[in-house]
């Protein structure tokens, strides 16, 4: 019985660490790369001091700052603050954006949390991040414009189209961060009496040879796939016309095959 609990448990693990790895090809760290991007582009697009990405982390639960851009953002980076405090928790919690052009006065306002980053903003705009099936998921701050004193309702629209390509990249970014938690619920169903060094050995065997071979139709199709990303829209507007000839032709083989 327990043989039988191992083999089902690998076979999981293995349907699992196939998605993960195809995920990681994919998207390689699409994550880091697109949110430290999108920060660059609000302080450009802005002229502003500068601009911050706050992600929910639990246990315990917090908005952690995992990417900041401009000359006064490089102290949020890796501070943490409740997920209900100042303006950033604000926002989070309620998923409302807010623009405030005198942060002093209102008292969301941490001013403290703000001391700790080295830079205290006069204005701020922030917008959630939200994903339709986790809610929300982080925030988008931008500091301080330095040709105006406020942001206005047209800020707030062109910061909320950069939140949404955020919330875009983290969710692309999701199936590997919980790779682990998805195994880990597997063998605590299938095996619940598997100890560390058992699940240690399942993990190994089912990833051994996951990218040994990097010529494999299948990587070969995951490698198309990402080059697919970059191009252009009539680019693949030609490889979707080639693609359905393709599968055309395929389909008339097929049932050729099957009549003969």
């Amino acid at each position: 019985m327990a043989g039988k609990r191992q083999d089902a448990a690998l076979a999981a693990l293995v349907a699992a660490a196939r998605r993960s790895a195809a995920a990681r090809r994919l998207a390689g760290d699409v994550e880091e790369h697109l949110l430290q991007s999108i920060v660059d582009a609000t302080v450009s697009l802005f002229d502003a001091e500068a601009s911050s990405i706050a992600l929910f982390e639990p246990d315990p639960d917090r908005l952690v700052f995992r990417v900041a851009a401009g000359a006064q953002g490089a102290g949020a980076i890796g501070r943490s603050v409740k997920p209900t405090q100042g303006i950033a928790g604000f926002v989070y919690s309620t998923g409302q954006a807010l623009a405030l052009s005198d942060v002093a006065s209102d008292p969301r306002f941490d001013r403290k949390a703000a001391e700790r980053t080295g830079y205290v903003p006069r204005s701020i705009a922030a917008v959630p991040l939200l994903d339709e099936h986790h809610g929300s998921v982080g925030v988008l701050q931008v500091l301080d414009k330095r040709g105006e004193p406020t942001f206005s309702l047209r800020d707030m629209e062109l910061l909320a189209v950069f939140a949404g390509q955020a919330t875009v990249g983290i969710a692309a970014a999701r199936v590997q961060r919980d790779t682990a938690r998805l195994l880990a619920t597997v063998l605590s169903r299938i095996g619940p009496d598997l100890d560390e060094r058992q699940v240690a050995a399942l993990v190994s065997a089912a990833t051994r040879d996951l990218e040994s071979d990097a010529d494999a139709p299948f990587w070969a199709l995951v490698d198309q796939v990402a080059r697919l990303r970059a191009m252009s829209d009539a680019e693949l507007t030609l490889v979707s016309d080639l693609l359905e000839v393709i599968a055309r032709h395929a389909e008339g083989r097929s049932r050729r095959g099957r009549r003969a």
